[in-house]
């Protein structure tokens, strides 16, 4: 993989897009995208010159583009844009999330068909470089024309208004900009217009959603293994055969990893001839409930990385006499997905805690509350309490924001996508989901301790371990909360993941398909 991406000129995947944020990779505006951002920038000053009226450039906006501005007043219209669209409430979003949008835009501006100044994306790319990140609150679009609000508060700086992180601080953007001798831009015709309609804000998000959902459906499938380990469950509603007679793509390679998770392992080999005829749903069915996920996750990746690569301005322009005022902004075709893998990420959350619930039965040889001494000591009772509770608001944040639509704009905007709340939710989901996983592994881990001396296979084992580098087996009640936030460290730094890839790599396993990577 290139350590540069031509923004414009290049194909950009949802992973490329995280290795910019991230600084393993810069973007970079090659001479062929720069000529075409030049052309599409002297057919604005075409139309001004011409003085036809083209909405958003010689016109007002919304329910004023009947309003026409004269030629003088073409720039002052674009910086009041930004201003008078300026609010959004409630907290900043992240830091990586402001950084994407940028990316995204630039991506989308470098493609020529938005009459922007090269000088402006170049100033955009240089905020990217230096990690001077806008502030941008979290609350205020509703998904067209795009995410007006939050796209404003992004691009402020650029004409010396707004905030910016910068090494951890959160200055005035006009402040910041002199510090580095630079002057705020003079906005022309289209250009403020060309930077706040798009999808920015919910591409960003969806951006997000689909790494950290990524790794959730990674790591179900292994903590999944871990708990059928310590169920004593059977591996073979994993065979291949079963999953080739109802071929879906997500099934099949979680059916895949889990019979490669667990072939030849001592736990399970230790009960093939027993009396029980099969699991209950949440071990059996794996594959089906994670592989109905995976197949969400992806149709999200699928339509963001299309996005990531479109052009959602309005109007585009293809020339001086072909302007088109269209709706690419509108944000309903990642709206709709977003709460689509909303859903998906809740699903896995659900069938985690009922395999908690499982494990404090004390059904198959395992004590109650996967503790010996019951009674004097509630065990892992309670636990199951905070999954129940984190399932639950899950499930209240399943409602698809994408059925509704609240008309604005005096009637002009009559109906919006919402998805900037639907990729919000999303994430917060996933928030959850991870601390699910991170007590669905303190269940497993502390079954599988009651099956020794018995051991599985190389990742599983290596997988436990590192857990119990981290937390010790629970002989006695202590505060659980510590073993949790624990766990949830190995989950959300990416050690618990990484360390099962090693492991696998280090036993020539293959437990990954290429068409559920990111790049």
């Amino acid at each position: 993989m290139s350590n540069i991406f031509n923004y414009g000129s290049s194909h950009l995947s949802i992973g490329t897009a995280l290795d910019i944020a991230s600084r393993k990779v810069k973007g970079v505006i090659d001479a062929d995208a720069a000529e075409k951002i030049q052309n599409s920038w002297r057919e604005v000053e075409k139309i001004v010159h011409a003085g036809q009226a083209v909405y958003g450039i010689n016109t007002g906006f919304g329910p004023l583009c009947d309003t026409r501005i004269s030629e003088a007043d073409t720039s002052l219209l674009q910086s009041n844009l930004l201003k008078s669209h300026s609010v959004g409430v409630g907290n900043p979003i992240p830091q990586e999330i402001a950084k994407l949008m940028m990316i995204c835009k630039v991506q989308a501006l470098a493609q020529g068909f938005s009459g922007i100044a090269l000088a402006t994306l170049e100033r955009i790319i240089w905020h990217i470089d230096n990690d001077i990140i806008p502030v941008v609150p979290e609350k205020g679009s509703v998904g067209a024309s795009g995410d007006l609000a939050p796209l404003a508060h992004l691009f402020l700086p650029l004409i010396g208004f707004g905030e910016v992180f910068e090494k951890g601080e959160r200055l005035p953007a006009g402040k910041v900009l002199a510090s580095h001798s630079l002057q705020p831009l003079v906005l022309g015709p289209k250009e403020g217009l060309a930077l706040i309609n798009g999808t920015q804000f919910i591409l960003a998000f969806a951006i997000k959603a689909v790494q950290r959902l990524d790794d959730a459906l990674n790591r179900a499938d292994l903590i999944g293994a871990l708990s059928l380990e310590g169920l004593m469950g059977s591996a073979r509603p994993f065979d291949e055969r079963l999953h080739q007679l109802r071929p879906y793509k997500g099934t099949k390679l979680v059916a895949k990893r889990l019979h490669t998770l667990l072939k030849d392992s001592e736990i399970c080999n230790s009960h093939v001839n027993c009396d029980r005829v099969q699991d209950p749903y949440s071990l059996r069915c794996m594959p089906q409930v994670h592989g109905a996920s995976r197949n969400a996750w992806l149709h999200l990746k699928e339509l963001t990385e299309i996005e990531l690569n479109s052009v959602t301005d309005n109007p585009i322009v293809f020339n001086a006499e072909d302007t088109i005022s269209g709706g690419n902004f509108h944000g309903q075709p990642l709206a709709m997905v977003l709460d689509y893998a909303t859903i998906a990420a809740a699903e896995l959350g659900n069938i985690a805690d009922r395999r908690c619930y499982l494990m404090s039965e004390g059904r198959y040889g395992l004590p109650k509350l996967l503790i010996n001494n019951a009674g004097l000591n509630s065990g892992l009772m309670i636990p199951q309490y905070t999954t129940a509770a984190l399932v639950t608001e899950n499930k209240t944040l399943c409602f698809p924001a994408s059925a509704d639509s609240v008309p604005t704009s005096l009637g002009q905007e009559d109906h919006v996508s919402m998805g900037s709340i639907s990729g919000r939710k999303l994430n917060q989901v996933i928030d959850n989901l991870e601390y699910i996983q991170a007590i669905e592994l303190l269940y497993a881990a502390q079954a599988i301790n009651f099956r020794r001396p018995l051991r599985s296979t190389a990742v599983v084992e290596a997988c436990h371990a590192l857990v119990r580098e981290h937390v010790s087996f629970i002989d006695d009640d202590r505060i659980l909360s510590d073993d949790i936030n624990a766990l949830h460290k190995i989950i959300t730094d990416g050690s618990f993941l990484a360390l099962a890839n090693n492991t696998a790599t280090a036993h020539q396993i293959n437990l990954n398909d290429d068409e559920f990577g990111i790049y």
